[in-house]
């Protein structure tokens, strides 16, 4: 029975109810410090010092699991190039908490609306990732949601070039897991690069991804 077994539970993994089910059971606490044991953090171990110096600026960034059969599809957008941090990159969508967000789901959502016109109604926040906490000077809160179908959107032009969507099983294969390093401030870093369809997910972006399979589908 367990050799017919596998494929379905292979298939059913990808979709975004597994997806949820396994936010909201993810192995560890996403704690404080819980960042040191993952991805990008783990390719540069000498990073965290460099971090504990700086000021970090709270941040949030949606990650949408658009809830479409049995392999979801995550959405990113492309920042435009006349942006002052990250510009041309790709990204999830968020930015910066706001006095006035509550929490970092609140942010996410917000920013989310703003910048690709994702109605808030559209999706369920399913959980958290640890903070990923970039050199760039924020600390910045994944939110995990869940896209219903039937959405529309509108890019605000002045921060989205585009937004396209991945498989959620290409994403979650750590075959597709490559790796890169350039130097930044006068050293060395390593990080994680994701090609697809000619598009590069690499950086900030690729190192979420990273940890969302370590703690989610490793």
């Amino acid at each position: 029975m367990s050799g017919h077994a596998a494929p379905e539970r292979r298939s059913f993994a990808f979709t975004a109810e597994e997806f949820a089910r396994r936010a909201a059971n993810q192995s560890g606490n996403p704690s404080a410090e819980a960042w040191r044991d993952h991805g990008d953090f783990l390719l540069n171990p000498s990073m965290a010092e460099d971090l504990e110096r700086l000021a970090l600026r709270d941040a949030a960034v949606l990650v949408p699991v658009i809830d479409e059969g049995p392999d979801a599809r995550v959405i990113f957008t492309r920042r435009t190039t006349t942006l002052r941090k990250h510009s041309g990159q790709v990204a999830f969508p968020g930015g910066a908490v706001d006095p006035g967000d509550v929490t970092p789901e609140q942010a996410a959502l917000r920013e989310t609306e703003e910048e690709i016109g994702l109605p808030a109604g559209f999706v369920r926040t399913v959980g958290r990732l640890p903070h990923y906490m970039a050199l760039s000077g924020f600390r910045i809160t994944p939110v995990l949601g869940i896209v219903q179908p039937g959405f529309s959107l509108s890019l605000n032009p002045a921060e989205v070039d585009e937004v396209f969507e991945v498989p959620l099983s290409f994403l979650m294969d750590p075959a597709n897991h490559g790796r890169g390093s350039g130097m930044w401030k006068g050293a060395e870093r390593h990080y994680y690069a994701m090609p697809y369809e000619g598009r590069r997910i690499w950086g900030i972006t690729a190192g979420i991804v990273r940890m969302l399979y370590e703690r989610l589908y490793a």
